[in-house]
């Protein structure tokens, strides 16, 4: 091996990253969300495609050594723990959900300290997916917004009803605190977070190589969403801001006549909209909208019905019950049961 090669080499293992990440993998956690992350990572932290840690660093960490097993059955080796890092070398902690939002809440008396102390330390904490939950609850977002997967959007807003939520954006960056909805947005946050330190041509390398046309922006609005919405885009914005709205009020006692006030429309023609476009009357479709995210609950959550119930705002159980009934053609309980 040449001179020429041997100095260039210890130069690069000399110079300092522009930016350090400890990566935090709740146990069962998300691999889409962790893959994209630390690929986009990955592609951006040198010139070439040889996976150096130049202008980014990163290290996988947990609370004890040995695998932390992803929810798909997949394991991640952890070769430090959180203890033996020198917190104050790292820019940013982030922190991955696991598979449900209760279970990543209910970690909270386990990560407390380790949270704490890297926000002690001035690191910024990044929670990926529902780890916003952990982070919640052990008291680390007092007076900060959150970005929230619109699947969680009614439980978190229960849970941590003074937290203020981001409902519409793909990532939240709020100082020391940074969220992200989870899925394929989390590429979208390590670019940002890679172009505040690196530069954006750095953070967009390798885009391409990811089969990603385009980094999006945190305000970024779902195509797929609403698949309705999404086949015929002929409902316009009024039918648009309309299921956006109802997907943010889903818990409160809202009417059909205050969603069309807040549009600045009248109920008749809000109902003339959906039903052109979409088949239904706007008070159909809300309440499709509510059984639906009721059944996605029942099936993925062990929360009581009592509080499924309190989450799409029809605070009478057994008649919720008779509406889940009449529309799957089963209960919650039978559903729930065959679940598992």
């Amino acid at each position: 091996m040449s001179d020429l090669v041997v100095n260039d080499q210890l130069s690069q293992q000399a110079a300092s990253p522009d930016v350090r990440f400890l990566l935090l993998p709740l146990p069962e956690f998300n691999m889409l969300p962790f893959g994209g992350f630390l690929d986009k990572l990955r592609f951006s932290a040198d010139e070439e495609d040889h996976s150096q840690q130049r202008y980014c660093t990163w290290q996988v960490v947990g609370l004890d050594k040995g695998n932390v097993v992803s929810s798909s059955g997949i394991p991640v080796a952890v070769q430090k723990t959180v203890a033996e890092v020198d917190l104050a070398r790292y820019d940013y902690l982030v922190v991955f959900g696991g598979r449900s939002a209760r279970n990543s809440q209910q970690m909270a008396a386990l990560y407390r300290g380790v949270l704490r102390k890297a926000a002690a330390k001035g690191v910024t904490l990044v929670s990926i997916d529902n780890a916003c939950f952990l982070l919640a609850a052990v008291g680390l977002l007092q007076d900060h917004s959150v970005a929230v997967h619109w699947r969680h959007v009614q439980e978190f807003r229960i849970a941590f009803p003074r937290i203020d939520i981001r409902t519409e954006q793909l990532y939240c960056i709020d100082g020391k605190r940074i969220s992200c909805a989870g899925g394929s947005a989390a590429v979208d946050l390590a670019v940002e977070l890679v172009a505040r330190h690196c530069g954006r041509t750095k953070a967009l390398k390798g885009l391409a190589d990811m089969l990603v046309d385009e980094a999006r922006g945190q305000l970024h609005q779902l195509k797929s969403l609403d698949e309705d919405v999404r086949a015929n885009m002929a409902a316009g914005r009024h039918v648009g801001r309309a299921i956006s709205l109802m997907r943010q009020l889903l818990s409160e006692p809202k009417t059909v006549d205050e969603l069309a006030s807040m549009l600045a429309i009248s109920r008749r023609q809000l109902d003339r909209l959906f039903k052109d476009n979409l088949g239904h009357t706007a008070r159909e479709y809300w309440a499709e909208m509510r059984l639906k995210h009721v059944h996605w609950r029942v099936v993925n959550s062990n929360h009581s019905l009592q509080y499924l119930a309190d989450e799409v705002g029809i605070p009478d159980v057994s008649y919720l019950c008779k509406l889940f009934r009449k529309r799957f053609g089963v209960s919650p309980n039978t559903l729930r049961k065959s679940s598992y």
